[in-house]
């Protein structure tokens, strides 16, 4: 009786242990599986990540209305999107500034920004800031590329030239997929993400 009690009790600790995995402080590594979630889009449906997702994964950016380099990296997700989603790798934008900070990133100006581009894919906001820190973001725009098992394969800018799109010499996004859909590792799996900072909540107190 004291085993099975010892049992019970070793397995409850190690389902909450395992439930607690990504409240902390570190982000997912590459090959890790991401958490499922679902954010409002500004359409005023909600997206669940594992129902977007296509055949073979997802491209999560986290991306904003006012960050410059946002702006200037606009038309190539669009353009990225819309060649990738045949491929089954459809965009996921996610707004994940704090829009007290940014009352310009606000649900309302998503919708208004949306509507001006014509974003082709789901453009959500991640209000209470749960989603952007397990992936570790840290700049907008940024990259988390998943696969099918929704396991992180690559993480980082879109390519090496934020300023200019024709004088891009590597297309770190392309490549991966490209690797992905070779049943390779991207290499690299990792680049380092050029943008604005994002903008966290202030903690009360």
């Amino acid at each position: 009786m004291k085993k099975l009690f010892f049992l019970i009790i070793l397995m409850t600790g190690t389902m909450v242990f395992m439930s607690m995995k990504k409240t902390g402080d570190k982000p997912y590594e590459i090959g890790e599986k991401v958490d499922d979630f679902q954010l409002q889009n500004i359409d005023n449906s909600w997206i669940q990540l594992s129902d977007y997702m296509g055949e073979e994964g997802a491209i999560i950016i986290f991306t904003c209305n006012t960050c410059p380099y946002a702006q200037l990296y606009e038309d190539r997700i669009i353009k990225m999107h819309e060649r990738f989603i045949k491929m089954g790798f459809p965009v996921l934008a996610v707004n994940p500034n704090d829009i007290v900070q940014k009352p310009g990133d606000n649900f309302e100006n998503m919708q208004k920004r949306a509507s001006e581009k014509n974003f082709p894919y789901a453009y959500v906001l991640d209000e209470n800031q749960e989603v952007y820190p397990k992936f570790g973001a840290t700049n907008t725009p940024q990259v988390f590329l998943i696969d099918n098992n929704m396991q992180l394969r690559y993480s980082g800018a879109i390519d090496d030239n934020p300023q200019n799109p024709d004088a891009v010499k590597i297309n770190y996004v392309e490549n991966a997929i490209e690797a992905i859909m070779s049943e390779e590792n991207p290499d690299p799996s990792r680049t380092k993400a050029i943008g604005c900072g994002i903008k966290a909540k202030k903690k009360m107190g």
